[in-house]
């Protein structure tokens, strides 16, 4: 997630919400087709699970239904948490049997993920389960490339679907006072450092910040997208406090970005045939992070894939690749004073947990990605009151996910099919 305003943090940050004891209803993952891949053997398929944030889960106080057990920017209710034993005790966290009452669908290969669910504004955020479900996903893509097929025709501006990859670990904080752990969505951090009432499923007592190294992949609606790593100086799950929290603490919170319309090619991205990248349509994203001799992530690669045609990225001057001396241009600080392509990549190595998302943002009406010197868009087209007139069901899928060496999921002749 690229740099948010405070006003959105509700629609962003619900995930580090959580209960732990856990309720009757029963949790029922949507099943995904994703998979592995070699350049010798092509890409091999994998039976996964998409399991929605802890927070999108009915949580609710044991003694009164009606009640939570806290607000997003503070610890928790004291009263009803005044020990993380007790928040334990206290607070009650439900299954989600219909995943499609908010917002989340599978089919196949493909993740659908709507803003309105059945009762109204979903937002939903799922990220990747092993096929035991009971574990992330941890990928480790230091060396080797991250591809997917994406359609974002029904984002208009202000909207964002994201895919990207936090360094959470990998059963979610699952412990004694958090029994659900990764299957039910828990453990969830990045490199803001919000502060949320629960961490890893335990009551955040001290209201501490919950950081952890952050890549963006993929931000994006059908007019403006952006790529960008957030570096920690912290490995995994970290809580800040005072300063520490701060743009200027342990979290490179602005990210080392490449938007196109920034680097002044105004025709490569947009929703019609007139665009190199026609968003109209679907289309594949492949990203690559090479790495040197010893390991080390050198820089990101972007390609696309639409019509059977490979397209390079949209680059002017030193547009592409992402490396430190592109960050450097591009007065990225944080993200070379907090460990640059080096730190980046080994957070990759020691393994992140996928995430995909779709949100708008009431504060700051996603001015950062798609409005002035980063798109097309106006700056009021990212009201939320404005993009339901253009847009009244905002939706983006994700499919054909794949991961492996460099050169393995994009040849086109190994390609998987639905």
């Amino acid at each position: 997630m690229a740099p948010p305003s405070i006003a959105l943090v509700a629609s962003l940050l619900l995930g580090a919400v959580s209960a732990q004891s856990l309720g009757r209803t029963p949790e029922v993952h949507p099943k995904i087709t994703t998979w592995k891949c070699t350049k010798r053997n092509g890409c091999k398929e994998q039976k996964s699970a998409i399991v929605l944030d802890s927070a999108t889960h009915p949580i609710y106080q044991k003694d009164n239904k009606e009640l939570g057990c806290g607000n997003w920017g503070s610890a928790p209710n004291a009263t009803v948490c005044p020990d993380q034993a007790t928040c334990a005790k206290n607070c009650i966290m439900e299954g989600i049997s219909s995943y499609a009452d908010y917002g989340v669908t599978t089919k196949g290969s493909s993740l659908k993920l709507e803003m309105m669910g059945k009762n109204g504004v979903a937002s939903p955020r799922v990220y990747l389960l092993e096929g035991n479900e009971k574990k992330y996903e941890m990928l480790k893509l230091t060396g080797n490339e991250f591809s997917f097929d994406v359609d974002v025709s029904r984002l208009p501006c202000g909207m964002n679907g994201a895919l990207y990859l936090s360094e959470m670990k990998q059963d979610g904080g699952k412990s004694k006072l958090n029994k659900g752990g990764a299957a039910y969505g828990t453990g969830y951090c990045d490199a803001q450092c919000f502060t949320t009432p629960w961490v890893e499923g335990v009551g955040n007592i001290e209201g501490k910040g919950i950081c952890c190294n952050e890549l963006d992949i993929w931000e994006a609606n059908a007019r403006a997208t952006h790529l960008a790593p957030h570096t920690c100086n912290k490995p995994g799950l970290y809580l800040c406090e005072g300063e520490e929290c701060t743009s200027t603490g342990v979290c490179d919170k602005p990210g080392c970005g490449m938007n196109p319309w920034r680097h002044d090619v105004f025709d490569y991205y947009g929703p019609t045939k007139e665009f190199t990248i026609d968003t109209s349509k679907p289309f594949t994203v492949v990203t690559s992070f090479p790495a040197d001799s010893n390991g080390k992530l050198v820089e990101i690669q972007r390609k696309y894939i639409q019509n059977g045609r490979v397209f390079e990225n949209a680059a002017k001057a030193t547009a592409d690749p992402i490396d430190d001396a592109y960050c450097v241009g591009q007065n990225a600080q944080d993200f070379l004073r907090l460990g640059g392509m080096t730190g980046m990549g080994e957070a990759m190595t020691r393994g992140m947990v996928l995430a995909m998302s779709i949100w708008w943002d009431e504060g700051g009406f996603m001015q950062w990605l798609d409005s002035g010197e980063a798109g097309p868009c106006s700056a009021t087209e990212g009201d939320p009151k404005n993009v339901v007139v253009v847009e009244p069901r905002p939706e983006v899928t994700f499919s054909q996910i794949r991961w492996g060496e460099i050169g393995s999921t994009s040849n086109m002749r190994k390609r998987p099919h639905h």
